[in-house]
């Protein structure tokens, strides 16, 4: 549904990682076209630069996946747009146990270390803490001065597919959990708002004019998860077929490569048109 402008007429439209399949199917760099014999060796259509992107939008659409099973007690939100640039919220929640930012990172198969104001990846130390905690306060802002009463906002790192997450101390800035942990966590928060004010909260939450001064149209999401999908097919056939290379398989690149360049040609065609 479309206001007489073309804006959308609410956030619930918005699909999960929406955000970031605009940027990575804008066609600044994060894709490579693809010679016959670069897709015969399974090289990938992802740039480097692309990679983290792509990455990010798989973690927020598994995230987006669990979040449907929500009771319909939930508002649900998907990269909402906030501010005057190109920031997005990864998932916003209104329910019975209050309000909730979501900052998905997907860092499949790595070991996550959290302790106070520290989350560490494989060793490094990210802003994950730091950047969950400005989404939140942002957001209680934002909501409160939308509603004409205070919410309180609690921002959640979650953390995609990790190969393990130790939690030395309690994280301060931030709650952390698992995409795994995630809705059992959510089920275990305490009751803080009546069905009055999640409705309160959610009717301002699902409007654009609430986040941003200037909405901007997001374009059609359908036409978005399915250009994604192509590409997300793409980078599962290339990896398939570099595997087959190394066990000595050439015949199933062979067999898959003339299949592979019509879903290149469409994916980049789809992309050339946005």
């Amino acid at each position: 549904m479309t206001t007489a402008g073309g804006r959308p007429a609410h956030l619930g439209e918005r699909v999960p990682a929406q955000a970031l399949m605009e940027e990575l199917l804008a066609g600044f760099g994060h894709l490579r076209p693809r010679t016959p014999l670069q897709r015969l060796f399974g090289a990938s259509p992802l740039s480097p630069e692309g990679v983290p992107w792509y990455r990010g939008a798989l973690g927020e659409i598994a995230v987006g996946r669990l979040l449907e099973r929500l009771g319909p007690e939930w508002l649900v939100l998907h990269a909402v747009p906030v501010g005057t640039g190109a920031s997005d919220i990864d998932h916003v929640l209104v329910g019975p146990a209050g309000v909730f930012t979501l900052n998905t990172k997907n860092h499949e198969g790595q070991p996550v270390w959290v302790a106070g104001r520290t989350l560490m990846v494989g060793g490094r130390k990210t802003r994950h803490l730091y950047n969950s905690a400005h989404e939140s306060a942002r957001a209680s802002k934002l909501l409160t001065g939308a509603v004409g009463f205070p919410v309180e906002v609690t921002g959640v790192v979650v953390v995609v597919g990790p190969k393990s997450l130790t939690i030395k101390a309690r994280p301060e800035q931030a709650a952390v959990v698992t995409d795994a942990q995630l809705l059992r966590w959510l089920h275990r928060c305490p009751v803080v708002l009546d069905q009055q004010k999640v409705a309160r909260v959610a009717a301002a939450a699902v409007r654009p004019g609430t986040w941003q001064r200037r909405p901007v149209h997001p374009g059609d999401p359908a036409a978005l998860q399915r250009t994604f999908a192509g590409l997300h097919q793409l980078v599962n056939q290339a990896r398939r077929r570099r595997a087959a290379w190394v066990l000595g398989v050439p015949a199933a690149g062979l067999m898959m490569i003339a299949n592979g360049a019509g879903i290149d040609a469409a994916v980049f065609q789809a992309v050339a048109g946005r």
